[in-house]
């Protein structure tokens, strides 16, 4: 199986700061790649070079559209990069505000994205709108609220299903559940790893969340100041860390 992102050399400092030293990594169609470490580590810095947000100083990320045919990612247009984030590529933001259209209802939202990708007929894009609110778990009888009057939790859930309502190949996630309430996080971890087996997408998840590393991702990459110190499946980096600072990170989350 071909790789649907690729990423080699990929190289950022901030200053004096390497926040991307020498990284390198594939992304599997259908599977869950976890990327964490402490703050200050690279990895939200990744997940933006990633993603085509932000420009390397070196390296290359390359991506496989449908056909087989490879991109570099950084060479695209911003028409043509804005446009594969609107078909084949999701971003899930840690705040929902920035994912979503704060003075458009809960149902235009999602009705959006499918227009986007070519949806014209309004009583369809409505039914799947509702249908997409049901299976984030948000009442479809508030369709035409406007999210503002949703709790963080249901505005991450919107930011979710607005972002997968075109069922896009490649899903970039940053820290989905910060910021939220224990309680809400489990129940957002739980619905996340449905959908994302559901649908059979690939993710790449940036967390500093180590149970919820574990419960989503197939793999899972370790930085720390820029680099991937550790990579491998996920249960196996964390069960037997080779690396001294994964140790270090696995042994913070048994002591909490």
């Amino acid at each position: 199986m071909s790789a649907l992102l690729e990423a080699s050399g990929l190289a950022l400092r901030f200053g004096a700061v390497p926040a991307l030293d020498g990284v390198a990594l594939e992304i599997f169609p259908g599977e869950v790649v976890a990327i964490v470490g402490e703050s200050g580590s690279g990895k939200t810095t990744l997940l933006r070079v990633l993603s085509g947000m932000m420009r390397p100083e070196a390296g290359e990320v390359r991506y496989r559209d449908p056909e087989g045919g490879l991109h570099v990612v950084h060479e695209m247009g911003e028409a043509e990069l804005r446009r594969l984030h609107r078909t084949d590529w999701g971003f899930v933001h840690q705040n929902p505000r920035d994912g979503l259209r704060m003075r458009v209802s809960a149902g235009g939202n999602i009705g959006e994205r499918l227009m986007a990708v070519g949806a014209r007929h309004y009583g369809n894009i409505r039914a799947e709108a509702a249908e997409w609110l049901r299976r984030v778990e948000i009442d479809p009888a508030r369709i035409d609220d406007m999210p503002a009057l949703f709790s963080g939790g249901m505005q991450q859930r919107l930011q979710i299903a607005r972002t997968l309502v075109t069922r896009p190949r490649l899903v970039f996630m940053d820290e989905p559940t910060g910021g939220l309430d224990v309680s809400v996080q489990a129940k957002l971890l739980d619905m996340i790893r449905a959908l994302v087996a559901d649908l059979g997408l690939a993710v790449v998840i940036v967390t500093h969340d180590i149970a919820a590393a574990r419960l989503l991702a197939h793999r899972l990459l370790v930085m720390r100041r820029g680099q991937v110190v550790e990579q491998g499946l996920t249960d196996r980096v964390l069960d037997d860390p080779q690396h001294e600072y994964t140790q270090l990170l696995v042994a913070s989350v048994l002591a909490a």
